[in-house]
């Protein structure tokens, strides 16, 4: 047994650098890269350039090690963060110990003096019992080598495409409590783990602790692809007519399930001397060349390389690539040798199955001991060519804000926190919180609408919805809403004139109701006098002045109605108004239908569900109204009155206006600026608007949606849209799409995980800013928004047999799980 401290390559950690017994100098960076699924083909190609020109500032004899970590990992709920409601308590319970790959990418960038011996399987550190610095550190040399260093980070970080984060002493040599790099190398740990020292088993296999590793690597141009580029076709959510992107050498990333470092190895040394080494190599395999003919081959690869690089001017380097898999379980062990080769085959090469310098390979990856590396594990290639084999991308992330909806990751589910709202505004991706969402039929449109409602909900938004189909009932009955629908039993009842306790008559509630009473007793192309309006304006006032003097009397349209016929009628006699200015008797008897016992007496005279101003969640279901010529207009305008006025009253507070299909009702002659309305001002005042759709031919046919709607609406979301791939080209004219976002449209659904049921949804924020979510929940909250006829009817009866909503819920839920019910 070797002790390791005889061993150990690494000298000491200071000035936030690692220094190895070799005088080798180690800066290291933690990278974020982009999301998955994220990148379009031009973003590919200009993010693999960033990487060559940043390598190329290296100094000769530098070493760059990109060490990407994909550990075994399960979402850790937190119930005491999300105690507020029984959904969010339900979904973290779902969720709780959900697998995914948690992914770090740790850069390494290492000097090393230039008259340092290469190491080999043979000679390396590893097979050594003491080791001798061959040199003292030159403080000229760390200079010139931190400028060039931080030349590099500064051209990754205006990239925009990868942030790179210095790692400090504490973070390469950890502390008493937390592991550094180092030690999380040796004993392959977590990044939350705490720190355990774990045996290391190097002759016949390499054994961590009761951690089985196989090393497979990509070290010989043999084995190496023909063609690589800096991104590859996806072909799982790719379509005839579209091609997916991901990086080249992704599916040796997070494309792998299972615990794995993908080390990647680029040598620069002096180019000059490469050069005449390699016209050596050629001058021996032309005089060899009459004896084989692979020899001949192999000299005319050289010249041409030669060539290349003298003519094109490319960086001729060393590079090697390498994944180290590991897992505790012996039975899966034999797997991981089918996981990688299989992704290794998607980028067309072959993967070698490290052991006899297994150990050598492993060692060399240890932080700051990248000069070690055997470089007869190494091939010669172009640094353009070497970088196509980096893994560029990471994990979704969630927003940094607090406010925002779960969605899921794409790849496994794992729960996010994605705000579309607020941190994209702050960001300036957007410049409104306007939402146009497009989806049709079985698509999950009013499943996901409801998900995102119930979330606004929870976060303390004040919600109105107006909806055709009776979709959001059961999310309005678990919070207690306010649900407004007509039946002939149970009309839709309102009160303009109700005010709440401690609220006031403003000029904005003055004007809407005004411009109610204009609209019951003019048609639509019948315009209004300026006396008519203020004689009308001048019985408002009187009435609420005759309210203030009257407290017993009730506001609402019949107290109203019978102030006109008894004392208004009087004032106008007196004042001698003439009945050309203001035919009083013609406004009483057009406006009779909504005093008591007219037709319409219960519209505008409700007595129950009248504090809507500081109601949060208020559905009015439209679908028997949406053809009345009378009670859909006057509907309509008293919506928008309650919205307006939660406008200018709730300060600080955001409000939700949700318009479902019923916009095609609304966008009619009369009613259709209520909608350009909302859109153009309802950002002013901390409020979002939300028009729903499901039919391209809608958007195509409607000058509100194409104009007023999608052009104010920076937030676009869009569901399965598979049935319009052939014609899909019209939706992305009009919707101003990019091709990578088009991609990501009609990828939606295509490899859906078939052990679990979700939908994806397509979500673009502003320019350039898309991806795609899985909409993923817990059977209660399946439950609690499920359309399906059947799943509500039997959610009601379990509430009225249970007596809440919630109660009904949960014991439906807890019998499913059981099997008892289907």
């Amino acid at each position: 047994m070797i002790e390791a401290s005889n061993i150990f390559p690494i000298y000491k950690v200071e000035n936030d650098c690692i220094v190895s017994m070799a005088g080798d100098i180690t800066i290291a960076y933690k990278a974020i890269l982009p999301e998955i699924f994220t990148l379009s083909e031009r973003d590919y190609e200009t993010y693999h350039q960033t990487w060559v020109r940043a390598i190329k500032l290296l100094p000769q004899h530098s070493v760059f090690h990109k060490q990407d970590w994909f550990l075994e990992s399960k979402y850790k709920a937190d119930f005491e963060k999300n105690s507020q409601g029984f959904l969010s308590r339900s979904s973290e319970q779902f969720f709780n110990e959900r697998p995914f790959l948690q992914h770090e990418c740790f850069i390494y960038l290492t000097k090393k003096p230039a008259s340092r011996k290469l190491s080999s399987s043979v000679y390396s550190n590893i097979c050594r019992k003491t080791i001798v610095p061959a040199q003292t550190i030159d403080p000229k040399l760390f200079t010139e080598f931190l400028n060039a260093t931080g030349q590099f980070e500064r051209i990754m970080t205006d990239s925009g495409f990868c942030a790179l984060q210095r790692l400090t002493d504490d973070d390469l040599a950890g502390t008493a409590n937390k592991p550094g790099i180092l030690e999380r190398y040796c004993f392959l740990l977590g990044k939350d783990e705490m720190s355990i020292i774990r045996d290391i088993h190097i002759k016949d296999e390499i054994r961590v602790g009761d951690k089985h590793v196989e090393l497979y690597t990509l070290a010989d141009t043999e084995d190496l692809p023909s063609l690589c580029g800096s991104r590859i076709n996806y072909d799982k959510y790719s379509t005839d007519r579209t091609k997916f992107s991901i990086g080249f050498a992704s599916p040796l990333g997070l494309l792998v399930n299972c615990n794995h470092i993908f080390n990647q190895y680029v040598f620069i040394d002096d180019a000059q001397k490469t050069i005449k080494r390699l016209e050596a190599k050629k001058l021996r395999l032309h005089s060899l060349s009459s004896y084989s003919r692979e020899n001949a081959i192999n000299r005319d690869a050289v010249n041409d390389f030669i060539n290349e690089a003298v003519a094109s001017g490319r960086l001729p380097v060393k590079a090697h690539f390498n994944v180290m898999a590991w897992s505790d379980d012996q039975t899966k062990v034999k797997d991981l040798k089918n996981l990688v080769s299989s992704a290794m085959s998607q980028m067309d090469t072959t993967a070698k199955q490290e052991t006899d310098g297994q150990a050598q390979i492993w060692f060399a990856g240890l932080p700051g001991n990248q000069s070690d590396f055997p470089m007869n594990d190494t091939f010669d290639t172009f640094l353009e060519q070497a970088s196509c084999l980096f893994n560029l991308e990471t994990n979704y992330t969630s927003s940094l804000s607090a406010y925002g909806i779960r969605f899921g990751d794409r790849l496994t589910g794992k729960p996010l926190n994605l705000d579309i709202s607020n941190e994209p505004y702050d960001l300036g991706w957007i410049n409104n919180r306007s939402k146009f969402v497009l989806g049709g039929s079985g698509s999950g449109k009013s499943f996901l609408l409801n998900h995102m409602l119930r979330s606004y909900y929870e976060q303390g938004s004040h919600i109105v919805v107006m909806d055709i189909g009776h979709s959001y009932r059961g999310l309005c009955d678990l919070v207690n809403g306010y649900y407004f629908t007509y039946t002939q039993e149970e009309p839709i009842k309102f009160n303009p004139f109700y005010l709440s306790e401690g609220d006031v008559m403003d000029t904005e509630m003055r004007e809407s109701i005004k411009t109610l009473l204009l609209a019951l007793w003019k048609k639509d192309d019948e315009p209004y006098t300026r006396s008519e309006y203020i004689a009308i304006s001048n019985a408002l006032t009187l009435y609420l002045a005759h309210l203030e003097k009257n407290p017993d009397i009730f506001p609402c349209f019949n107290t109203f109605y019978e102030f006109l016929m008894e004392e208004y009628m009087q004032v106008l006699e007196n004042g001698k108004v003439k009945e050309k200015d203001f035919d009083i008797g013609n406004f009483l008897f057009v406006l009779n239908p909504y005093f008591r016992g007219g037709e319409f007496d219960y519209l505008l005279n409700a007595t129950e569900n009248l504090d809507m101003l500081h109601e949060r969640m208020i559905i009015f279901e439209l679908d028997n109204l949406k053809d009345h010529p009378i009670l859909f207009p006057v509907t309509v305008m008293v919506i928008m009155q309650l919205v307006i006025s939660k406008m200018r009253k709730l300060k600080g507070i955001r409000k939700i206006m949700l318009i479902e299909e019923c916009w095609k009702a609304i966008a009619k002659p009369g009613t259709a600026e209520y909608i350009r309305y909302l859109f153009k001002t309802m950002r002013k005042f901390y409020g979002e608007p939300i028009v729903v759709t499901q039919e391209i031919e809608d958007i195509i046919s409607s000058p509100i949606v194409k104009n007023a709607i999608i052009n104010n609406s920076d937030c676009k979301i869009l569901l399965d849209q598979s049935k319009y791939e052939n014609k899909f080209d019209i939706i992305q004219e009009l919707l101003g799409l990019t091709d990578k976002e088009k991609a990501q449209v009609l990828s939606l659904n295509k490899a859906n995980d078939p052990s679990r049921k979700y939908k994806e949804v397509f979500i673009s924020l502003g320019n350039g800013h898309s991806k795609v979510y899985r909409t993923e929940v817990s059977l209660e909250e399946y439950l609690a928004y499920s359309t399906e006829e059947r799943e509500k009817i039997q959610v009601q009866e379990y509430a009225r047999k249970y007596g809440s909503t919630q109660k009904g819920i949960a014991v439906l839920a807890g019998e499913i799980r059981a099997g008892k019910r289907l």
